[in-house]
C-alpha cells in the first residue's frame, strides 16, 4: 500500500551526534499530536557512528524515518537540510538541530501558528518577547550571536523585516516557499549552518511569525560554532547581498577600492628598494599587486556560486587582461575628455575613472562570470523526489 504523504515532515541535519539521537526522536515523536502524519528526515554528515545510532532508533519509532547519508557533505549543514528537504512529502517542513537545544515540544505550536496566521515561514526565536539564550555559552558565544543578529538584519531589511532571530536554527516553513526558491535562476545556495537567514532571503515567504523559546544548554556533542563557520557565514552574507546586480556593483567598487592599498605599498617599495626604476613599469608591476587582492576577494566572495568548471588560473589571467585594459585605457580617454570635450584635468579624470568603471564590472560581471553562471554545475533541488526508506516503519 501507498503511503499517504505526511502533513508535517521533521529535517534533521546532523554531524556527529550519536549520543543524541535517541533522546531526540523519543521527543520528537512525543510531540506529535495524534492524528498527525509525520515523518522524521535525517540528513546526515557524520564521521562516526551516528547512521548506526539512527537505524537503531527508528526501529521503535512510532513515525516513520528517513535517513540520507551524504558521502560529500556540499554547503555543510544548511547544504544538508536542503538535501533533507527534498526528501520530505509534507506541506510543512520543520527544521530542528539534533544537540537538543531546540525543544521538540514546540513542533506542534509552530505548524498551528502558521495555521492561523497564514503565514509560510514561523521561527522558534530566542530574541521575541518571552524567548531566552541562556543556552549560549558563555559571553563569547553571547556577542557572536548578538553581533551576528545585528549585522544581518542591517543588511537584509526589507527581507528579515518582522523576524527578531535570523540567526535561529528552529523554524516551520511551508513548501510552497521553499519551491519559490528553486525556479528562481540562482536557486537555493547554502552554504554553512545559517540556513534560514537563505531560505528568508531567496524564498522571500508570504508572512513570517515567530513563537518565543528558551535555548536551552547541548544535551551531548561539540558546538559547530567554530571560527571556520563563521568564515562560512561571511562568505555567505557577501553572496547573499550581492545577488542584486546594483549590490555586486557597490561591492565590486569598494573592493576596488581597497586594492590601492597593495597597489600604493608595492610602488612604494618599488621605488625605494629601486630608485633608478621609471616609474611607469614600476606603476604597471605594483597594479598587478592590486588586480591579485581584487581577483581574491571577487572571486571567493562575489561570484562565489558563479566559479562553474573553469579553472581558478584561467580566471585569473581574464580578469588581470580586463584589470590591465583598464589602466591602459584611463589616461588616453582623460586626454580626450580634456582635448577634445574641454574639461580641465580633475573632472576628466574622474568622468575617465566612471566610465572605466563601469566598462570594467560590465566585462567581468556579464562576460567572464556571466558565462561561468550560465554553465555551472546544478543547484541543490528541494522538490520532493521519491526516495525508498532504508529505515522499516514498525507499525507498517
Amino acid at each position: 500500500m501507498t503511503a499517504l504523504p505526511a502533513d508535517v515532515s521533521v529535517v534533521v541535519p546532523t554531524f556527529n551526534e550519536a549520543d543524541n539521537i535517541p533522546e531526540l526522536l523519543a521527543r520528537v515523536c512525543a510531540a506529535i499530536p495524534a492524528g498527525t502524519r509525520a515523518e522524521v528526515v535525517f540528513a546526515d554528515d557524520s564521521t562516526d557512528h551516528t547512521c548506526e545510532v539512527i537505524e537503531e532508533a527508528a526501529r521503535f519509532s512510532p513515525v516513520p524515518v528517513i535517513l540520507h547519508h551524504r558521502p560529500v557533505p556540499v554547503g555543510g549543514l544548511g547544504g544538508a537540510v536542503v538535501e533533507g528537504m527534498s526528501r520530505a512529502s509534507a506541506p510543512w517542513i520543520v527544521v530542528i538541530d539534533a544537540d537538543l537545544q531546540h525543544p521538540p515540544e514546540l513542533i506542534p505550536e509552530l505548524i498551528a501558528r502558521g495555521e492561523t496566521t497564514g503565514a509560510e515561514l514561523v521561527v522558534a526565536s530566542r530574541y521575541a518577547a518571552g524567548g531566552d539564550r541562556s543556552g549560549l555559552d558563555g559571553g563569547y558565544r553571547k556577542l557572536v550571536s548578538s553581533t551576528s543578529t545585528l549585522v544581518t538584519k542591517s543588511l537584509f531589511p526589507r527581507a528579515l523585516s518582522g523576524l527578531t532571530d535570523p540567526m535561529s536554527g528552529f523554524f516551520a516553513i511551508r513548501r510552497t516557499a521553499v519551491d519559490r526558491a528553486s525556479t528562481e535562476d540562482e536557486g537555493l545556495q547554502p552554504l554553512g549552518y545559517k540556513i534560514l537567514l537563505e531560505l528568508a532571503v531567496r524564498c522571500r515567504p508570504h508572512g513570517i511569525a515567530e513563537v518565543p523559546y528558551a535555548f536551552g544548554e547541548r544535551h551531548a556533542g561539540e558546538s559547530k560554532s567554530t571560527a571556520r563557520e563563521g568564515m562560512r557565514f561571511l562568505r555567505h552574507l557577501i553572496t547573499l547581498r550581492t545577488a542584486d546586480p546594483r549590490a555586486r556593483a557597490v561591492v565590486f567598487g569598494l573592493i576596488g577600492l581597497s586594492g590601492f592599498v597593495p597597489n600604493l605599498a608595492l610602488l612604494w617599495l618599488l621605488t625605494s628598494w629601486a630608485p633608478g626604476l621609471h616609474y611607469a613599469p614600476a606603476e604597471i608591476i605594483a597594479n598587478q599587486a592590486g588586480l591579485l587582492w581584487n581577483f581574491a576577494l571577487i572571486d571567493s566572495f562575489v561570484y562565489r556560486n558563479q566559479r562553474g568548471h573553469r579553472r581558478r588560473g584561467t580566471r585569473l589571467l581574464s580578469f588581470a587582461a580586463v584589470g590591465n585594459a583598464d589602466l591602459i585605457a584611463r589616461i588616453p580617454l582623460g586626454a580626450l575628455l580634456i582635448g577634445v570635450g574641454g574639461m580641465t584635468a580633475l573632472p576628466a579624470t574622474a568622468l575617465a575613472m566612471a566610465i572605466v568603471f563601469t566598462a570594467r564590472f560590465l566585462v567581468v560581471d556579464r562576460w567572464l562570470y556571466g558565462r561561468l553562471r550560465k554553465h555551472r554545475p546544478p543547484t541543490a533541488r528541494v522538490t520532493p523526489e521519491p526516495v525508498p526508506d532504508p529505515v522499516p516503519d514498525p507499525l507498517g
